[in-house]
């Protein structure tokens, strides 16, 4: 019977191993959804949408191929239709039936891209050059959207290239769209899928398989116990006689004199050989050589001993072997099917998710719009940003620092590299730090221009301070450019911001919400430099601004002092002024209702003679020789430096003093006067 149960159980675990093993051949589905977009109408660019790529649950997987380098990016949905408003190109929606439906969309006019986005100027309609990295590092600034190469462009969220075939695993959110091109004067690639990844998981392959498993190795239990004892019973036995009848006395006087003497003829033959046996034995040695029942007697185990040379217990030990030998491939086979099982092969038990802990809220207003960038997207460009002007710095190359730097940034290193062709010993200009970016505050807004203001610091270098810039995005076909840019002081504190996720708003230049409104605070610590605590200004600012009022004055006082050391005084006058300059204030509200305030200001230090016999020299002033070219003037010289100002300005009403954050010191120019 044990044979029976044996085979039964091998049947069974055959069945579930091989349903198991099916569930995760045979019977499984594909892994993967795909759709590929049919372009009937070539253009140059391709704009999906997000409903395209949410169409089916889980990340989306972009197959492009095409000859020659693909180009594709994802970035705000928004954003990407301001960038092809004056670009033809094949727009891919949803349709109402899930079908895919490709529009061609035509370049609007510049009135009416203008008209789309209001605050937005179009591009200017010149021939379209032909693609260069410089061009893709610009954006392609003011070119005609048939040939603007999308490649480098500050809008994208993230980008993508490769040649011929471009694969890319996305899982954008809603209202992010895709853009697809070659470089943006040739047709864009017609041979594009999207794929979705499908739940191709088999909870009961696992479990099946380990039954079939376990199954199986009972079978094998039985099929042991079974030869086992077959091997015990010795194989098959004869059918034994029947039984006999019981034996009773024979009384010999009733039986016939011929048998009864051949009875009692034997009975006498046995006693005299009885009496014989025991007459031959010595009386001596009777109980020597009789045998009793202390001494051993042969028995079957002992014959087999004899015969074979094995003990006993090495019989029971080989079966037990044998058996342990037939259990190993058992436990084998469940392990290596229990292995071979992904996670997808079992039950996901207690995956639930788990509460989430309360937060703080965050509430933004209804008509908040989304921020310039994220803070991913602002630390790439940042990064871009700072490779750029460090090769402008390396090469001292101002049209390429002018694809970065804008305003009195740009000024700044506009007389930077004129002094170092000059004077070739005048040390670089340090790199912008991209290390660590602590602050993100993005302007949130759908419209240009767009500003970003950032604080970022190099890691493992105490002596290198923080830097705080802001960075200005004009229209949707030009990159970020840094316009303010500063060192932030040692002991300034930097006010609390929105996350960047939220990004803010610009305040405007008169606003009446501040302390001081953006437009008077430059003029306003103009008249505190000038007049020290005489000015009416002296108390609203803080101990670190009055420092470096304080510190532009002494610089002052060591000009004349050096004329004076050099017998000048008598023949000399020196004329000092600090007025705003010609850029506008950048100001970005914090969190307590107060500002964050970019000005800059130019001081003015004029040297004439007070005869018309005298001239100035220049003497060992080598910057001064180097910008004008000369080394002395018969009427006279003007410096002027350039000094960028981060403050941070409390709103109206509030006790606190407007606090200096940042600054920078640049000479701006020297010119003799003519």
């Amino acid at each position: 019977m044990r044979f029976v149960w044996a085979v039964v159980a091998f049947v069974l675990a055959a069945g579930l191993i091989g349903a198991g093993i099916a569930q995760r051949t045979i019977f499984m589905g594909p892994s993967t959804q795909k759709v590929a977009v049919e372009v009937d109408e070539p253009a140059p660019f391709v704009l999906m949408d997000a409903e395209v790529l949410r169409e089916n649950a889980g990340a989306q997987t972009l197959l492009i191929r095409g000859e020659g380098d693909i180009f594709a990016a994802y970035g705000r949905t928004a954003d990407m239709e301001a960038w092809l408003a004056d670009a033809d190109y094949n727009h891919v929606t949803l349709g109402g039936d899930g079908e895919l439906d490709v529009e061609f969309v035509a370049a609007s006019s510049s009135d009416e891209s203008a008209g789309e986005t209001p605050a937005t100027p179009a591009p200017e309609t010149t021939p379209a050059p032909e693609s260069t990295p410089t061009d893709a590092a610009e954006g392609s600034e003011a070119v005609e959207g048939a040939g603007r190469n999308p490649a480098g462009s500050d809008l994208w969220l993230d980008s993508f290239s490769e040649p011929d075939r471009l694969i890319a695993d996305l899982q954008v959110p809603e209202g992010v769209s895709v853009i697809i091109a070659h470089d943006g004067t040739q047709d864009a690639p017609d041979d594009i899928s999207i794929s979705w990844p499908l739940d191709t998981s088999t909870p009961l392959a696992g479990p099946l398989m380990a039954a079939g498993g376990l199954v199986l190795l009972v079978g094998l239990v039985l099929y042991v116990l079974a030869i086992r004892h077959q091997r015990r019973g010795r194989g098959p036995r004869r059918k034994g006689p029947g039984p006999l009848p019981a034996t009773e006395p024979i009384e010999l006087s009733q039986l016939p004199p011929a048998e009864r003497s051949v009875i009692e003829a034997g009975d006498a033959d046995r006693s005299g050989d009885a009496d014989r046996s025991g007459a031959a034995q010595p009386s001596g040695d009777s109980e020597a050589a009789a045998p009793t029942s202390d001494a051993p007697r042969p028995d079957a185990d002992a014959d087999d001993t004899a015969q074979t040379g094995r003990r006993p217990e090495m019989r029971t030990a080989a079966p037990a072997r044998r058996r342990r030998m037939l259990a190993f491939p058992a436990l084998a086979l469940t392990a290596l099917l229990a292995s071979g099982c992904s996670a997808d092969s079992w039950p996901q038990l207690g995956s639930a998710s788990p509460t989430p802990s309360p937060t703080p809220t965050v509430i933004a207003p209804d008509n908040q719009k989304p921020p310039a960038v994220t803070e991913a997207q602002a630390k790439r460009i940042l990064q871009e940003v700072s490779t750029t002007v460090a090769d402008a710095d390396a090469a001292m190359d101002i049209e390429l620092a002018k694809t970065r730097l804008d305003g009195p940034a740009l000024a700044a290193r506009t007389t930077e590299y004129a002094l170092r062709t000059a004077v070739p010993e005048t040390p670089v200009p340090a790199a912008i730090p991209t290390d660590d970016v602590e602050v993100v505050l993005p302007e949130a807004t759908d419209r240009w221009p767009r500003t970003v203001l950032l604080l970022s610091k190099t890691e493992g270098d105490d002596t290198v301070p923080p830097v705080i810039l802001t960075m200005t995005q004009q229209d949707p076909w030009s990159n970020y450019k840094i316009s303010n840019m500063a060192e932030m002081s040692a002991d300034a504190v930097f006010p609390d911001v929105a996350a960047s996720w939220l990004g803010t708003s610009l305040v405007p230049d008169d606003s009446a919400f501040l302390s001081l409104a953006p437009a008077e605070l430059a003029a306003t610590y103009a008249d505190v430099v000038d007049a020290g605590e005489q000015s009416a200004s002296y108390g609203l600012f803080d101990e670190i601004s009055l420092n470096l009022a304080k510190s532009i004055r002494d610089s002052r006082q060591a000009v004349v002092q050096n004329l004076a050391d050099n017998g000048a005084a008598a023949t000399s006058q020196t004329a000092f002024d600090i007025v705003p300059a010609d850029s506008a204030p950048v100001s970005m509200t914090t969190l307590g209702s107060g500002a964050i305030v970019a000005v800059s200001l130019v001081d003015t230090e004029t040297v004439t003679p007070t005869s018309a016999d005298a001239v100035i020299r220049f003497g060992e002033n080598v910057q001064a020789k180097a910008l004008t070219g000369v080394t002395e003037s018969a009427k006279g010289v003007t410096t002027k430096y350039e000094f960028q100002l981060f403050f941070s300005v409390p709103a109206q009403g509030s006790t606190e003093q407007i606090r200096l954050l940042a600054v920078r010191q640049d000479l701006l120019s020297v010119e003799v006067i003519k």
